[in-house]
């Protein structure tokens, strides 16, 4: 079965899924795309990842990946969406290491999300394209790309959140550590705690 080269053509809201995101792959010499549901936070790592000056305060967990993989001179040369069972693709990372090739299992997004990273090739077989490609219409190729969806949207979280308590004191933020740990808001009492932590170290 001969591989088809794959592009990242864009991410968008999911029609079909609350929450979730399309990521639209479409084929280097052809008109087919391959779109993908994937979950917020993997949407978030792949645009953050095509929008290069975007740099998150802490590494992403992708990051943490290409650091790592970086530090053990663990190189990965592409990826290749090699099944589709049931609306779900499975992927392939195709890696080197000391001149040893490996194939590593891997969520779609996960692998897309760290081909962005590793800048490496994305691939597919042309049964695949056959059976879940499709051919954007042109009013539909505008939607995509003229759509009220910023990739913006995804990375401002990100952003944000080393300057989101900028402007409260010391003791604003106790007040709302208490108030989040009473309201069992326990993500918002952990960014507090971790602002607050922060802020006794200077």
């Amino acid at each position: 079965m001969s591989l088809v080269r794959l592009n990242i053509k864009g991410i968008s809201y999911s029609q079909t899924q609350s929450g979730a995101y399309a990521l639209v792959l479409s084929e280097e010499d052809g008109e087919r795309t391959l779109p993908i549901i994937i979950g917020a936070f993997e949407a978030q790592s792949i645009a953050i990842a095509l929008e290069k000056e975007i740099k998150p305060p802490r590494p992403l967990t992708h990051d943490l990946f290409k650091s790592f993989a970086d530090r053990f001179n663990i190189i990965v040369k592409q990826v290749i969406i090699h099944k589709l069972v049931d609306g779900v693709f499975y992927s392939s990372l195709i890696c080197e290491c000391d001149k040893i090739e490996e194939i590593i299992d891997a969520r779609t997004s996960d692998a897309i999300a760290l081909a962005t990273r590793f800048n490496a090739p994305i691939f597919t077989f042309e049964n695949i394209l056959d059976k879940a490609g499709i051919i954007l219409k042109i009013k539909d190729e505008s939607k995509l790309e003229k759509s009220n969806f910023k990739m913006e949207d995804l990375v401002a979280d990100v952003v944000k959140e080393s300057s989101a308590f900028s402007n409260e004191t010391l003791k604003e933020l106790s007040k709302k550590l208490e108030q989040a740990v009473n309201n069992e808001d326990y993500e918002l009492a952990a960014k507090l705690r971790d602002e607050i932590s922060k802020r006794d170290k200077k």
